[in-house]
């Protein structure tokens, strides 16, 4: 779970729960596939009306759509951004809900609103649409501004919207999926009373297990106006100038903190390396270690050791291969996938000018 950028802090990844308020109704809206065909309607005024979708910049997998045109289906609005992991975790649910649900009466729409500039591209957001699955209405918020309508502030965060454009429930991070399909099926049915809804809810093949209270350290961001806590290096960022860095000895390293060795520009989001090479060293408590980094002109070469070792096959993450990583484009990147959670010694060894690296997350 990630909190909004404009407040410039990690709320944790410890999985809550907000509600709207809930109460239980009997009846639905309206009998599948029948105009007209109302059963008594369960009383919903007392909920706030849905939020239009606003300052829609672009959309994937659709034509424009409107909460106002969805009335008659149940909505999941999900808020997400493709270089988070927290988000990219709850795709496999949102897939498998669309094929479950999709045909009926539930509409998935993901809100994409970027933490990062380049994810404002929509050629990135699509290559992260066609990476993930992602077959439902994905709408680009580049400006925020459906974001800011439903007063957001997480990545990821599920609304759910009644057939009647009434907001029923309200989740914020990972977690809690049983628990939000089956606030879908209710919805679902109140819609219509003859839908028939499958009992189990499976957890999706590909879905990732992650124990969150194992994971000792939070994101690190490595951007002056992103971090949380200042680089681990004394001298600290210094904003908008090429600075040479040393790295302090290993043995004085402090857990949580990213140290950094070359010439390194701070930006407000994140470190883009000047010299030909460089380093990263970061001491962490997690089991998965992913990069959010994008090349500089030609492709960077990253070379990953843990304590002190070229990381083994066992420990390598799905973008390393040989010790080496190659980052080529603008995404996320999972560099360590460990057998267990457990304080370890992360080092990167950069080659490529221009490389930028916004910040660690952990799995």
């Amino acid at each position: 779970m990630k909190k909004g950028k404009e407040l410039r802090w990690l709320v944790g990844l410890v999985v809550s729960a907000v509600f709207l308020p809930l109460a239980m109704f009997a009846g639905n809206l309206g009998a599948e596939g029948q105009e007209g065909g109302h059963d008594e309607a369960p009383e919903t005024e007392s909920f706030p009306v849905a939020p239009e979708l606003a300052g829609i910049s672009g959309w994937i997998n659709s034509g424009p759509l409107a909460i106002s045109e969805l009335r008659g289906k149940v909505v999941l609005v999900d808020f997400w951004t493709y270089s988070c992991i927290n988000c990219i975790r709850t795709l496999p649910y949102l897939n498998s809900w669309n094929e479950k649900y999709g045909d009926k009466g539930l509409v998935i729409v993901g809100v994409h609103s970027p933490e990062f500039g380049f994810e404002k591209d929509i050629e990135n957001v699509k290559k992260a649409v066609a990476k993930y699955g992602i077959k439902y209405a994905v709408a680009l918020d580049n400006d925020h501004s459906t974001w800011r309508a439903f007063k957001n502030n997480y990545w990821p965060r599920k609304y759910l919207i009644d057939a009647n454009g009434r907001m029923r429930y309200d989740r914020i991070g990972e977690g809690g999926y049983e628990e939000t399909e089956k606030k879908m099926q209710e919805l679902l049915r109140e819609r219509s009373s003859r839908v028939r809804l499958p009992d189990e809810m499976a957890v999706p093949v590909n879905a990732v297990a992650v124990n969150y209270s194992a994971i000792a350290t939070s994101e690190v961001y490595l951007g002056y106006e992103y971090a949380r806590v200042n680089l681990g290096n004394e001298e600290g960022f210094k904003p908008g100038k090429d600075f040479s860095y040393a790295l302090p000895p290993y043995d004085s390293l402090r857990k949580n903190l990213a140290y950094v060795g070359g010439t390194w520009k701070a930006h407000p989001d994140g470190l883009e390396l000047s010299s030909d090479e460089g380093r990263i060293v970061l001491k962490y408590t997690a089991k998965d270690v992913n990069i959010v980094a994008s090349p500089g002109g030609q492709p960077s070469e990253l070379q990953v050791i843990i304590d002190g070792d070229f990381i083994s096959e066992g420990d390598s993450g799905s973008d390393v291969d040989g010790s080496m990583a190659v980052v080529s484009e603008q995404r996320l990147h999972n560099l360590v996938s460990g057998k267990d959670y457990s304080t370890r010694t992360l080092e990167i060894n950069i080659r490529g000018k221009g490389f930028k690296m916004y910040t660690f997350t952990f799995g």
